[in-house]
């Protein structure tokens, strides 16, 4: 491994970043079960209790939660560019997950868990990192008792739709 970069800095202009603070993930988790999934998921859109990590490091922000659906919005910044100057499909996929859960997640009642079993993305257009938001809408398409299926689409600050994708839940009742 070299000792420092063989690139010309030059070219490349002064190295940026970016700092990510967040609060205890453990401290959130053990909130979650006390309370339905709908009041849990407002608790967090209303500032009660602090966002996951993975919200602060990608910049994810809940403005909607209904029964049975969610709106985030996220502004990506060129920190999640991929090497061929476009935002990474990853956090893109990683939107989808999160709304299809949290659509399912608004579903259930206190003590309810959930985690992903599938995820499939459709990608219909580039993203690149500007001032306007996206917007990623999940909804429940098939409730159950062990399994839900929700799906989701994202759209640009012009309206845009960028991808869309589906999911199966596993649901994991733990009263």
């Amino acid at each position: 491994m070299s000792d420092g970069p063989t690139f010309d800095e030059a070219r490349f202009g002064p190295a940026r970043e970016k700092l990510v603070t967040w609060h205890d993930p453990m401290q959130l988790a053990s909130i979650a079960p006390t309370m339905s999934g709908r009041q849990f998921l407002e608790s967090i859109r209303s500032g009660l209790y602090p966002a996951p990590p993975i919200a602060a490091l990608m910049g994810l922000d809940i403005d909607e939660v209904d029964e049975g659906r969610v709106v985030f919005r996220c502004v990506p910044d060129e920190s999640l560019y991929n090497p061929i100057g476009v935002v990474h499909g990853g956090l893109v996929c990683t939107l989808l997950d999160t709304v299809i859960g949290c659509a399912v997640h608004s579903t259930l009642e206190a003590g309810v868990a959930y985690t992903s079993i599938d995820l499939s993305v459709s990608y219909l257009r580039p993203v690149r990192a500007g001032a306007k938001a996206l917007i990623a809408t999940g909804r429940v398409t098939k409730p159950g008792r062990r399994v839900a299926f929700a799906s989701a689409e994202i759209v640009d600050g012009s309206g845009q739709l960028v991808a869309t994708g589906s999911g199966s839940v596993l649901i994991m009742d733990n009263r």
